[in-house]
């Protein structure tokens, strides 16, 4: 009896186990998911791309790639002007680029160009090459002392902190001239003959500081000499002009912008709108404005309505409208040497040096 009861347990005991092993294998016969290891993962899933340029993830990780590269100061071979970097505010980082031409008398006096560049608010600095190569043309041209601004980019310091930045470099500029200690400007710099310009986000923030220049003034400066918009970015929520009615562009476009301004302002707004708030153009604080458009560049309309409206708005300064044809969008940063951007520079020092 006792032999048969154990026999009868290993034989159950045993019976189990095999089909234990048995749901085992066809439990592992399954096909189970892959592993992804980055899915859900904020620090890989993209919340926004500037396609080639910039990407933003979720957990606020900020990817550039492009524009961060910085080229050292000196002597330019080419043109002979000096370059180099200053800091303007210790506590922000706020820095500047400096550029002196060749040829200028001890005691004489000249154009001060404070240039801001583009790079839709997220990417570049006052370092960056194409800049660099840009802003010695510029001065060497002009034979102005040029400042060229890093200010604070997007996403880690959203609009306005780009304006507040250029603000201050403007008061830091008009300081200088008067007392020093830059010697550049002390010795050389006219108050008489102080010009904003940049491209493309630059000359977003160069039209929107030489409004405030008008609303606030700055202690020892009564008028900006003048203003250089070049391919201006500004945009709306209703397209003008024969722009395309591109229901993605148009999405994307507000986008963009909600991301530079962490959506506190909207498409429509004056700070890239212009256009829809003619009462800014009445007191622009200055005495000329020059804005150049390139035939094939998406903000083509815009830059051109932003010259007529300034014309129409009772202001009573000069405006020029500078045209180039069969041009992309800044081509004059890649294209610097070739003869429609020779010739626009040219127009720029023209005007700038203009009695």
């Amino acid at each position: 009896m006792t032999n048969t009861f154990f026999k009868f347990l290993k034989t159950s005991f045993s019976f189990i186990i095999l089909l234990i092993s048995l749901f085992y294998s066809l439990y592992n016969l399954q096909p189970k998911p892959t592993p992804n290891p980055g899915a859900m993962d904020p620090d890989t899933e993209l919340q926004y791309e500037f396609p080639g340029s910039f990407r933003y993830y979720k957990s606020g990780r900020v990817e550039r790639l492009d524009g961060t590269e910085v080229v050292p100061t000196g002597t330019d071979p080419t043109t002979g002007v000096i370059s180099k970097d200053i800091t303007i505010d210790q506590s922000t980082g706020l820095s500047a680029r400096l550029y002196f031409p060749s040829g200028i008398n001890s005691d004489k006096k000249v154009p001060i160009i404070l240039f801001i560049h583009g790079g839709a608010f997220i990417i570049h600095t006052a370092g960056s090459p194409a800049y660099h190569r840009y802003c010695n043309l510029l001065s060497s041209n002009a034979k102005s002392v040029v400042v060229s601004v890093s200010y604070r980019l997007a996403p880690e310091h959203r609009v306005p902190v780009a304006y507040d930045d250029t603000w201050e470099s403007l008061k830091w500029v008009v300081l200088n001239c008067r007392s020093g200690p830059e010697p550049w400007l002390a010795k050389h710099g006219d108050l008489n003959r102080i010009f904003l310009a940049g491209d493309s986000a630059g000359a977003n923030i160069a039209h929107n500081i030489a409004v405030r220049f008008a609303e606030e003034g700055i202690d020892g400066c009564p008028k900006l000499k003048g203003v250089l918009l070049l391919n201006p970015y500004f945009w709306g929520k209703d397209p003008i002009g024969n722009e395309k009615t591109d229901p993605g562009l148009q999405a994307w476009m507000e986008e963009t912008w909600s991301f530079i301004c962490g959506g506190k302002y909207d498409m429509n707004h004056k700070f890239v709108h212009p256009m829809g708030s003619q009462e800014v153009f009445a007191k622009l604080g200055c005495e000329r404005v020059m804005v150049t458009v390139a035939e094939l560049d998406l903000f083509v309309e815009r830059g051109k309505a932003y010259a007529e409206a300034l014309k129409k708005s009772g202001w009573d300064g000069e405006v020029v409208l500078y045209e180039t044809p069969g041009e992309e969008h800044v081509y004059f940063l890649t294209k610097f040497d070739e003869e429609k951007a020779v010739e626009e520079m040219e127009a720029m020092a023209a005007f700038i040096n203009k009695d």
